[in-house]
């Protein structure tokens, strides 16, 4: 679809900003009002611009309201954690049109559930999915893919369900939580800080200057790759790190910590957790020895990036308990940096990946055009 410039850059500020008046459009794209006039014109004509309704002027004249149109279409956004998959579909100004969850292995059962949950007849823009993995290209220019066998599988059984022709973007799961919690979660106001996630797996996000660091490899923040064990006995392992701070490792550092005295063993991270909310001395005393672990890294964090502000997320990592132990361990090891609990959850990298698809579709129809990346 051909398009010019000024109603590319017209439809640009209108995803922005929702709804909007022609003046507000001006103001917004920076254009004279009669050349917004023509772009809008020519929006509607595509279906891309449709007036809303009206809005009282200072004056008491009432000026007409624009929001997007039908031919604007939608995207999808899909989370292909560890253990649940997570899809949501939003038009190009962010409006939530469709969500769905389930198990890791029902991904594409659950992407096809959250299509069909689209307006009729919506072209699809774009397409992110995050994934807990480094990205890399296809040979020959093949599309984006997960680098290594964590994500691959999942993700190839899941593409299936994608509709053919639809530009798919891959994301680091970890970035994507960190650029929802710039712009929605506990780092809004911020424009460097650090996403520590600790779940199953570990990874970082690095936001700089409002901008997530990906790196040369597209690897910037993979923390499960520094060496560990480091020792004069002992030779680091391959994601030694990720394996010593993963949830797993916490419960089987638990069960062989678990006396009989102190009761049935917990099975699960939350169980271990409730457990030191209720003073269970035990449980504690596993918590706080993980505190200090993830401290311990989050203080590697701070000697390389400096970033201020470490955002603790993931399964285990966004749990409130361990900050006083991170914060501690932090301040014995570093400089001062301010660490708090992630404000989204698990719904961090979902909506991260939704601000992705918006800012892709938006490109999709405007041919790079943008006002916020």
């Amino acid at each position: 679809m051909y398009l010019s410039e000024s109603a590319r850059t017209v439809f640009a500020v209108l995803a922005a900003t929702c709804t909007a008046t022609r003046p507000q459009l001006a103001a917004g794209a920076g254009l004279s009002k009669p050349t917004v006039s023509s772009a809008v014109a020519e929006l509607e004509a595509a279906g891309l611009a449709a007036c809303s309704g009206t809005a009282s002027g200072g004056t008491g004249r009432s000026a007409a309201v624009y929001g997007l149109g039908p031919a604007a279409g939608a995207v999808l956004a899909v989370d292909l954690g560890p253990s649940r998959t997570r899809v949501r579909g939003c038009a190009l100004d962010g409006t939530l049109l469709a969500e769905g969850a389930g198990s890791r292995p029902d991904a594409a059962a659950v992407v096809s559930e959250a299509l069909a949950g689209l307006p009729p007849g919506a072209p699809l823009r774009a397409v992110v999915v995050a994934v807990g993995d480094v990205t890399t290209r296809g040979r020959e220019g093949g599309g984006e893919r997960p680098a290594t066998a964590k994500a691959g599988p999942v993700f190839d059984a899941m593409s299936v369900a994608l509709p053919p022709g639809v530009p798919v973007h891959l994301e680091n799961n970890v970035n994507c939580a960190a650029l929802a919690e710039l712009h929605e979660g506990a780092a809004r106001g911020r424009d460097t800080f650090g996403y520590l996630r600790i779940g199953v797996g570990i990874g970082l996000g690095v936001v700089i200057g409002g901008q997530v660091l990906r790196g040369a490899n597209h690897a910037a923040g993979e923390v499960a790759r520094l060496p560990y064990p480091w020792d004069a006995d002992r030779e680091p392992r391959h994601e030694g790190l990720e394996a010593h701070l993963g949830a797993g490792s916490l419960l089987r550092r638990a069960a062989g910590a678990w006396q009989d005295a102190d009761g049935p063993c917990p099975s699960t991270a939350e169980r271990l957790f409730a457990l030191a909310e209720e003073g269970h001395p035990r449980a504690c005393d596993v918590v706080g020895r993980h505190a200090a672990d993830v401290g311990r890294l989050a203080a590697a964090a701070t000697a390389v990036l400096d970033p201020g502000l470490i955002v603790l997320g993931g399964a285990v990592g966004s749990n409130p308990q361990l900050l006083p132990g991170v914060r501690a361990e932090l301040a014995r090891l570093s400089w001062p940096t301010e660490v708090v609990s992630s404000a989204l959850g698990e719904s961090g990298t979902v909506v991260g990946a939704s601000r992705l698809a918006v800012a892709r579709g938006i490109q999709t129809v405007t041919g790079g055009v943008r006002v916020e990346d």
